[in-house]
């Protein structure tokens, strides 16, 4: 199939498609990841993403649901060097381009996706167009179309991957809910590995619906977007820190924790998504290598007099990477402690929530 991509400022990409036949419109973003195409493209945080993987061979091992973070993809569309079309592994179930073209999800390979990379890492995150057909396509339309794309960033993409109604994982331990702002599956399973009780509410639970469960904390998950484009999630979570329930943000939870206790974010020239992003803990200076996916970051100003302070920094570019109130049970950080880049590096930010969740019951 004939495919083309091309970004606001009219630069054009012409390569081999593959996945559905269609055309998308998204923020086109990067991923350097070696390895996890399954995840990432079922991760909720790429809702409204067209993604390019950096690494040049992709689809080599198939895919296998109980590698997914959620249900079904959430990127609009994918772009990748080479496509492997024959993978081998022995949990593969079927092929990147048979599950891609089966959920309407076009794909475009056979471009220079270093050029690409290098072009987003110069002049930015941009939108754009992907288009796969059987036909020729239309050059001159599609470029006309990538200088009015509508970015997705400027709605509330929260509301379009939250569940709808309350979803429990029973666990013998102690209970925890996750507002559900996209969380990824890996998140719910940390838990429940830990005999958390756990149970998902959808993003517009508020405060008090929240307390009415009973939980000895409550996690703000992951999710895609500008986290100030969920004011309802920031009021909700000023409301909980009144209770002085145990809170720990994760990425997208990380910013808007932030904004709720009084922080600013903004938007990143390009981002951080892959599992091979350095972090250092300022307390310790270990470093940490994580997996990240996020475009949007808190802004290190004056936190000293919100009784916040920065724990996790990147090594890359000295980025905020995670928070901790002073005084009460609140942390946060950008990266996600669930996934396995290092292979377990940071997993122990679960059972430290767990610890502290137990400290400030024990004072209530």
């Amino acid at each position: 199939m004939y495919a083309i991509l091309v970004l606001e400022d009219g630069t054009v990409w012409q390569g081999n498609g593959f996945g559905a036949e269609c055309k998308v419109t998204g923020e086109i973003v990067f991923n350097t990841g070696m390895v996890g195409y399954e995840q990432s493209i079922t991760d909720p945080s790429y809702y409204g993403q067209i993604v390019c993987q950096t690494y040049p061979l992709v689809g080599n091992y198939g895919v296998c649901k109980k590698e997914f973070e959620s249900d079904s993809p959430k990127i609009r569309g994918y772009i990748v060097s080479e496509l492997c079309r024959n993978p081998s592994h022995y949990m593969s179930e079927t092929g990147l381009n048979e599950w891609l073209e089966s959920n309407g999800i076009p794909g475009i390979e056979g471009i220079d996706t270093r050029e690409l990379t290098k072009v987003l890492r110069t002049k930015g995150t941009m939108l754009g167009v992907l288009k796969v057909s059987r036909k020729p396509i239309n050059t001159e339309r599609i470029i006309k179309e990538a200088k009015n794309v509508e970015a997705p960033n400027k709605i509330d993409l929260i509301n379009e991957v939250t569940i709808k109604k309350p979803i429990r994982h029973s666990g013998s331990g102690k209970r925890v809910v996750v507002i559900d702002c996209g969380v990824k599956m890996g998140i719910i399973r940390a838990l429940l590995a830990r005999g958390i009780e756990t149970i998902r509410v959808p993003a517009r639970y508020n405060a008090d619906k929240i307390m009415e469960l009973s939980p000895d904390g409550v996690i703000i998950s992951n999710g895609p977007g500008d986290p100030k484009k969920a004011d309802y999630i920031i009021r909700t979570v000023e409301n909980l820190i009144e209770y002085k329930i145990p809170l720990i943000g994760i990425c997208l939870g990380n910013q808007i924790l932030g904004l709720a206790l009084g922080c600013d974010t903004y938007k990143m020239k390009f981002g951080h998504r892959g599992q091979n992003h350095p972090v250092i803990n300022l307390e310790t200076r270990k470093c940490y290598i994580t997996s990240q996916n996020h475009g949007y970051a808190i802004i290190p100003g004056p936190l000293d007099e919100r009784n916040v302070k920065i724990t996790f920094v990147n090594a890359n570019d000295g980025t905020v990477e995670g928070i901790e109130h002073k005084k009460l049970p609140i942390i946060g950080v950008q990266f996600h402690p669930e996934a396995s880049p290092g292979p377990l590096d940071t997993n122990f930010l679960f059972n430290r929530f767990i610890k502290i969740m137990g400290s400030a019951n024990a004072k209530r």
